[in-house]
Formats: structure tokens, sequence, C-alpha cells
């Protein structure tokens, strides 16, 4: 009987490092842009979502404040990877040369899936929004100091706990808080009561410096610029027609002129091309482009503020304070007066409502050419289905015609001579 011996320890290592190159791990998994420089106690915790209150990652920082993250990625059907290399120099101090030698290789990494987690600030007031503001049953909120509105959450996540307790964030949480209470001072401590008022003044002051900095392009486009974009209007072209026909003094001078001067140039410049249409159809005639003028403007920057105000509503604030926080804009109470940019898009809709009944009126010939072209193409077919039963008739032999004219309506299919027999009745 053969034994093998023990394997030697230049062969265990080996082993070791053939198993060590097939294991394969995707490092990193994902791809996080952090701001810099941070606090070295900064780190990465789970907070309720403002909006949903569900448990989101955020960045937080005592130095800096509270990160989202924002997803960078290239669409759906689109492949892409990042390829993570080590950081080079072209050339090399000799102690870098050193100290490289000294220190394990480094290896580059792939991820297969091109997405970025990019931290963006957050507001810390939208985080103390919920905690503060009272709630239906609980009705107005009275003066209390922050320590005991924090402590009257029980179910309050611990993560966020020790946000609101942290030592070098409890100066500019507290003077977000003094942006949406009342406050009044009792003795060395300081009472919080939260007010509507404040809160809508207070983002209606972030959407207006949003407004002056400028929308992104897209969100410009979208929002701003179609929003406010007048439609073609369609007018028929006998009108058209019957404007540009000259007056018989206009006729008149015209020929005297054609007397005196037979000169090309003369006869170029007098003379308009003119293109047969039929009478009774409508052409789009676009607006007369209106100069900016300052009521303009400001509706722009109407339009501007009341997107910047929508998108911070539907992203950071419940939706009981975000309908009532409508209502109050809607109010004669509210701090900005947005009836010139409803009127202006009241009128914008009725403009596009008459456009397209317009354009509707004046597409029956349009209308009755599809149909026809429907009805020829239906005909098409049949006339194409009526050649193939021919083909198929003139292809088919004598006996089989025959076969067809028989007569079968009392006998029996040949599958019923191949079914299963009946069980038979026991006696």
């Amino acid at each position: 009987m053969k034994t093998r011996s023990a394997p030697t320890k230049s062969e265990k290592s080996e082993d070791e490092t053939k198993t060590k190159t097939l294991v394969a791990a995707e490092k990193p998994s994902k791809t996080f842009i952090l701001p810099s420089p941070t606090s070295d106690n900064a780190r990465l915790l789970s907070l309720p979502d403002p909006q949903s209150g569900e448990l989101t990652r955020y960045f937080f920082c005592p130095n800096r404040g509270i990160y989202e993250f924002t997803v960078v990625a290239p669409p759906a059907h689109m492949g892409r990877s990042i390829l993570f290399a080590p950081r080079t120099r072209e050339t090399p101090s000799p102690s870098e040369e050193e100290e490289k030698e000294s220190e394990p290789s480094v290896q580059g990494s792939i991820t297969k899936k091109a997405e970025f987690l990019v931290a963006t600030p957050v507001d810390a007031l939208f985080f103390m929004v919920p905690l503060i503001a009272p709630s239906a049953k609980s009705g107005r909120s009275l003066f209390q100091p922050f320590d005991d509105i924090i402590d009257s959450q029980d179910d309050m996540p611990k993560h966020l706990r020790q946000v609101l307790y942290d030592d070098e964030f409890r100066g500019s949480l507290l003077a977000r808080a003094e942006a949406i209470c009342e406050v009044v001072e009792a003795g060395d401590e300081k009472m919080f009561r939260f007010n509507e008022t404040k809160l809508v003044q207070e983002l209606i002051t972030k959407a207006e410096r949003i407004a002056d900095r400028g929308l992104p392009a897209s969100l410009e486009e979208r929002f701003v610029r179609q929003t406010l974009a007048t439609p073609l209007m369609a007018v028929k072209r006998e009108d058209v027609a019957a404007s540009q026909e000259p007056s018989n003094e206009s006729q008149e001078s015209a020929s005297k002129s054609e007397e005196r001067d037979d000169s090309p140039s003369t006869v170029a410049t007098t003379a308009t091309p003119s293109v047969a249409t039929p009478a009774g159809e409508s052409t789009p005639v676009p607006q007369p482009p209106s100069e900016e003028s300052p009521a303009s403007d400001h509706i722009t920057r109407l339009l501007r503020i009341s997107t910047a105000l929508s998108f911070m509503k539907e992203s950071y604030l419940p939706a009981t304070m975000a309908s009532r926080l409508d209502e109050i804009l809607a109010s004669a109470e509210s701090p900005i007066d947005f009836k010139p940019l409803n009127d202006r898009l009241k009128e914008i809709a009725d403009l596009r409502a008459q456009a397209l009944a317009s354009r509707d009126m004046s597409n029956f010939s349009r209308k009755r050419g599809l149909d026809d072209e429907e009805g020829d193409i239906r005909g098409e077919k049949k006339r194409r289905k009526e050649e193939e039963e021919k083909k198929t008739k003139a292809s088919q032999s004598q006996a089989v015609k025959n076969l067809k004219k028989v007569n079968t309506s009392g006998m029996q299919k040949m599958s019923a001579f191949f079914a299963k027999a009946a069980p038979k009745k026991q006696t």
C-alpha cells in the first residue's frame, strides 16, 4: 500500500497562493463621493427620510452638517463599468521608490455597475419639522425646551438621537430651529414653539435664492420655458390670401411703374411667387415674438420660485405639512403673491385649447384622406387573399375536388376509431 508523505511548507504556500488567485471579489462594491475636509467623527448614519419617514443612509459630519446621497448612473440600457487603478507618478523620487518597494503592491479593481453616490448637503431643519410640528391630535404646540422636544419622541431612531445630542453640531442645530419656531427665553434656557408662517417664509427665501442663482438647464427647459410657451395659432388660407391681395390703386400704380421701367431688377423686386393651395385649409402661424418686459420677467421669476417650492415640498416635507403650506400660499396671508402667475398660466391654457380646437376643425380633409388610405389597404389585403384562394384551388387535383363534394354528414371521423373503448359494465 502506497502512502503519500505530508506536504512540505513550500507546497503549502503554493497551494495557498493558487486558492487565493481563484477567489475573485468585486471591490469596491459602491462608490461614494464625500466632501472634504471632514471631521474625525464623520460617519454614515441611517436617518428617517423627512418626507416618508423611512430609514435612509446619510453622511453626517459635525462640522459640515448632514448630506444625502444622489445616485449618478448611466441609463439602464447602456452597459458601463468603472476602473479603479492605483495613483502613480511618472517620475517618482528615490524615497518614494523605496517606500513603494517596502509596501505591498496595490492592484486595481473594476465595478460592474458604473454608479456614483454623490453626497449633497441637506438642511437640518427638514429633519426637525416632523419632530417640532404638532400632530393633528395634540393641536397647537406649547413652548418647550429643545431637549424636552427630543425626549418626548419615544420611537426616535438611535442615529437621529445621536445627531441631535452631538455637542459640536448643537449650535447650528439650534440656529436652524429658531428659523422655523417662535423663541422665548426662560432664564438661561430657550423655549421653542413651531410656527407655520416662519417655515413658509424660510422656504420662500430658499426658493428665491435658487431662482436668483438659476435652475438647472433641464428643469429650466421643462418647467419654465415649456410652461410659458404660447401655442401656434392656425388661420385659414383664404384670410391670408385676402389680406395679401393688393388694392386697385396699388395695381394701377404697379402697372404704370412697369411701363416706365422694364428693367430686370424692378421686375424681380415687384414680382412675388405664389403657390396654389386648396381653399379652406389652415396653416399654423407663429405668434409675433413678444419683447421681454418687466411683467414677463416677474412672471418667469415667480414660476422659478414656484418650481423650487414644489421640489422642496415633494422631497423634504410630509404630505400633511405640504398640503398645509399650499393652503397658506393660496390664502391672503401668503408672504408672496402668485396671482399674476396663475392668471398667466390660465391664459396660456385657454390659448392652447383654442389652438387645439382650431386644428381639429381644419383637419377634415386630412382625416378623410386617412380613411381612404385605410380602405385601400383593406381592399389590397382582400384582393391578395382571393388570389391565394384561387391558386390553392387551381393546384388541387380532381380527386380532392370530388372528395370535397361527398356528403359526410352521417359518417364518423377517423379519430373516433382510435379513441379509448368505454369501460365494460360489471355484472
